[in-house]
């Protein structure tokens, strides 16, 4: 008798627990997407005369897209991308994780994860409350001025964010 009923309890939780599982679907940032990112960072970018680089990740934080501006300095591309990683990570811009480090000691440790760059500089790119991806910008004479050409990027595709 205790045989029967622990089998119809373990087969009745066995069918509860596979009619609630789905299948995860997620949206990403798609290639061609990615490269308009990157590109009208760098146009923002050259319009106040900052020769930067930009990179877009998608939200694995893989890398799609990486545009270097003629004559930007040969850092940029990586702290480009190591910003856009940060930032699809956290799914906060990394000026906000900046000022957290700053004003927070218990954050301060946020440095040391690899592959962070906590500078300003790297926005998440969301479709509602959905992360896709992130566009990181290096090269501008401040993470603030870095940060208004990722912004400027997303501003110009917001309305394929949907």
């Amino acid at each position: 008798m205790f045989r029967r009923r622990h089998f119809a309890a373990c087969f009745v939780a066995l069918l509860s627990s596979s009619a609630s599982a789905e299948v995860l679907q997620e949206r990403n940032m798609p290639m061609d997407m990615a490269l308009e990112l990157a590109q009208g960072a760098v146009k923002a970018c050259a319009a106040d005369n900052y020769n930067v680089s930009a990179a877009v990740v998608d939200r694995a934080g893989v890398l799609r897209a990486l545009l270097r501006a003629d004559n930007a300095g040969v850092h940029t591309p990586d702290a480009a991308r190591r910003k856009a990683y940060t930032a699809v990570s956290a799914r906060t811009p990394t000026s906000a994780m900046a000022k957290n480090v700053q004003d927070n000691p218990g954050a301060a440790q946020l440095v040391a994860i690899d592959d962070f760059l906590i500078l300003a500089g790297g926005v998440p790119v969301k479709i509602g409350n959905e992360t896709i991806g992130a566009v990181g910008v290096g090269g501008a004479p401040g993470g603030n001025l870095d940060e208004a050409c990722a912004l400027a990027a997303i501003k110009e595709i917001e309305g394929k964010l949907k």
